[in-house]
């Protein structure tokens, strides 16, 4: 770990690329990393150097162009995947093991972006102030009978712009304005926050239900702080009335410069096996995506549920439609 974790630099240090070595560019905090990247040096040798950013990652490739070091960029939101591949600064791979490990929704039609891990997009609801059976639907929290008693974070964050985004899927744009609008009209108090912000303010009592992914559940059950909060709710799994439940993936691209294909390409190959799935999704508290791979037991223990099953790249299709319908119905306001 120690090892690792000296690797690591900022965005504005370089990192080196030699042939034994990947080089990867990420949004995701390197200690989450950490078990993947230690399991792949173990397994083949080769070393990886992270470089953490905390934005402006299309900028930089983009300035560094032939020069940038970066073999690999990984993130999360399929919003931030596709700027990648947007900005032409990713490569596609051709792999039939990776063609096994990723279904056709977790991946680019184009092979350019690949995912490793699923969240999905629920509803964390009161124990004692909701029954589950009140709320089972997205289209549900429009419901006046919601009225002053939902928190969620800003509209405009990457993952309530993707939930829009699949509202857009489903119902259309004007289908998705009015459910937008209802949602707004049913909040507790103005959007703010984090997703864990949220379930605190349930279990101080500010409102009885909140938008929020899965995997922060575990986060909150292993902070001595927050564990209250986590245990005052339940967990459960919407889905859209002609679909399945929201997801939203972590997943990994390959710069279209690469100096280190080769290892990149194994790299990619391996985070998407079985064994480096359980790893990821049992550090983050992620579902894995590879056929035969399983969740682990606390993940488990929250339910089971449908993935909605639109391909992500076409959510990401309706990114700047959503975004115009927040600021339209001005839902952060």
């Amino acid at each position: 770990m120690k090892s690792l974790l000296s690797a690591i630099a900022l965005s504005t240090v370089a990192i080196p690329a030699l042939a034994d070595e990947v080089n990867i560019y990420s949004y995701r905090q390197p200690e989450l990393l950490a078990p993947l990247t230690e399991a792949f040096t173990e397994e083949t040798g080769i070393n990886v150097n992270v470089a953490f950013l905390n934005k402006g990652m299309v900028e930089r490739l983009s300035a560094e162009g032939k020069r940038s070091p970066a073999d690999l960029v990984f993130t999360v939101d399929i919003a931030r995947l596709s700027a990648v591949v947007d900005a032409g600064l990713a490569q596609p791979i051709e792999s039939e093991i990776l063609n096994t490990n990723v279904p056709d929704q977790y991946r680019d039609p184009g092979k350019e972006w690949w995912g490793l891990t699923t969240r999905a997009r629920i509803i964390y609801a009161s124990k004692s102030r909701v029954d589950p059976s009140d709320v089972t639907t997205y289209e549900d929290l429009a419901d006046p009978k919601w009225k002053g008693r939902i928190c969620t974070r800003a509209g405009t964050h990457a993952y309530n712009v993707a939930l829009l985004s699949a509202v857009i899927e489903h119902q259309g744009l004007e289908g998705a304005k009015t459910w937008l609008e209802g949602v707004k009209a049913n909040l507790a108090r103005k959007p703010q926050g984090n997703d864990r912000a949220q379930v605190k303010a349930i279990w101080a009592g500010e409102c009885d239900i909140a938008i929020g992914n899965t995997y922060y559940m575990g986060k909150m059950l292993e902070d001595k702080e927050q564990k209250a909060w986590a245990e005052d709710v339940n967990v459960l799994f919407p889905t859209f009335e002609n679909g399945g439940t929201h997801v939203n993936i972590s997943g990994v691209a390959l710069t279209k410069h690469a100096p280190n294909k080769e290892n990149a390409i194994k790299m990619i190959e391996f985070l998407t096996s079985p064994k480096a799935q359980e790893i990821y999704a049992e550090a983050n508290y992620e579902y894995p995506i590879a056929p035969g791979s399983q969740a682990s037991d606390l993940v488990a223990s929250w339910g089971s549920f449908t993935a909605d099953d639109v391909n992500l790249m076409t959510l990401a299709g309706h990114r700047g439609e959503a975004l115009k319908i927040i600021e339209e119905v001005g839902f952060d306001d």
